[in-house]
């Protein structure tokens, strides 16, 4: 169990389950949720809606409500484990300090044992060299699978998990790559060796590492469904085995990403080591959509790509320029998340919204036929809109100063 940290009356998180505003939101829309968190149902889905407020000082106060919670529960994050592994690689910067080594320092991987490969360039970089900044942007504009195993490489499970630990992330765990093949428990314990580059000149360099966290995690249900197809596609009549693969709870997740949009709100051992220079960084590419990037170019994507609240379910629409909407989101073996900060500055309205959703009625992995479209994107749809609404009409004593949101985008 999290202990929140409040310090200088600068926020104040409650817990305000006794008048859950969230669950009575969810029972208004019986015709969004009513199926989905039936009795019986195998959606697994979960919320957290955090409202927030400013005192005179603009400072938040936040109050969190929550449905069907369960932190120990497994579900699959996918993606969304890759905006925590961001926030480490700009950290493992910081505290590197080595001169000349930041975000944009040209950075290449070698390979030493099979089926490791070796990434000197990036097609899609103006420079067309790697750098963990835009590995970074990369992994927030389009979710891309390979600038996150590039970044995983560097810091590696132990690693990666050691650190989040100390942040009191306690029910996550990072043990392996993303969509990419060859790679078993053991191997994913191996990550490259790395090194960067000043002017053509070898800067730093980090050998090979084996990591393998020893700790257990208390989750259950991680065996899961009637069966999966293997390597070969053919029907094994088992369910599926979870207890190797990555898990992040909800809770964590926005929590994590609490602290990122509202560092001084939290206690300073749960902040990522930042500079403001990261911050601004992060928030812009974070809220970027598609069509604003042009290394890489991403237009033909659309706005709702990776924006699955209010968007997600209407692929032609656009989002409004007054509308930013900070988030990761995940969806892999009939598993969505998205972990979101929300902003209207034309409306002045503030909120954080996460959730997660099993789409998978045949209940076997693997075989593709999972519900996405059909189910899942009108949930996060649906839900978006139903907060979004409500907040449009939530009273508050102080209008939010959002400027520190109000973030060019630029490439």
């Amino acid at each position: 169990m999290r202990f929140v940290f409040l310090f200088l009356l600068i926020t104040q998180l409650a817990f305000a389950q006794q008048d859950n505003v969230l669950q009575k939101l969810v029972e208004q829309h019986p015709s969004y949720f009513q199926a989905i968190f039936a009795p019986g149902s195998k959606h697994q889905a979960q919320i957290i809606y955090t409202q927030i407020d400013r005192n005179e000082q603009n400072q938040p106060k936040f109050t969190t409500y929550t449905y069907q919670i369960d932190t120990q529960l497994y579900y699959y994050p996918a993606s969304t484990v890759k905006m925590p592994v961001a926030f480490l690689a700009l950290e493992k910067l910081n505290q590197l300090n080595v001169i000349n080594l930041n975000k944009n320092t040209p950075m290449r991987h070698g390979a030493v044992r099979a089926p490791q490969t070796e990434a000197n360039t990036d097609v899609t970089a103006v420079n067309l060299l790697p750098s963990v900044g835009h590995y970074i942007k990369k992994i927030f504009v389009v979710s891309d699978n390979d600038a996150f195993n590039r970044l995983y490489e560097w810091l590696g499970q132990e690693e990666i998990n050691e650190a989040l630990a100390k942040k009191d992330f306690h029910s996550t765990r990072i043990l392996h790559r993303l969509s990419v093949t060859g790679f078993d428990v053991e191997g994913n314990r191996y990550t490259n060796p790395v090194s960067f580059y000043h002017n053509n000149q070898l800067l730093y360099h980090q050998g090979q590492k084996y990591s393998f966290d020893h700790r257990t995690w208390k989750i259950h249900g991680e065996m899961k469904g009637k069966g999966y197809l293997n390597d070969k596609d053919e029907l094994v009549n088992q369910p599926f085995d979870f207890r190797y693969k990555n898990f992040v709870a909800l809770t964590d997740l926005h929590d994590m990403l609490t602290s990122v949009i509202f560092p001084e709100a939290v206690a300073p051992h749960q902040r990522f080591d930042l500079t403001n220079e990261d911050y601004q960084f992060l928030y812009r590419v974070m809220s970027t959509k598609p069509k604003e990037s042009k290394y890489p170019d991403y237009s033909a994507e659309p706005d709702g790509y990776v924006k699955f609240f209010m968007y997600g379910d209407k692929k032609d629409a656009s989002i409004p320029s007054s509308v930013r909407i900070f988030n990761k989101v995940g969806w892999a073996y009939g598993f969505l998340t998205d972990v979101a900060y929300v902003v209207d500055f034309e409306r002045n309205i503030e909120f954080m919204l996460s959730a997660t959703i099993s789409v998978n009625q045949n209940e076997i992995y693997n075989d593709g036929q999972y519900e996405y479209e059909q189910i899942g994107m009108p949930f996060f749809g649906n839900l978006g809109r139903v907060i979004y609404n409500h907040e449009t009409t939530r009273p508050r004593t102080r209008t939010p100063d959002l400027s520190k949101f109000k973030i060019a985008v630029y490439d």
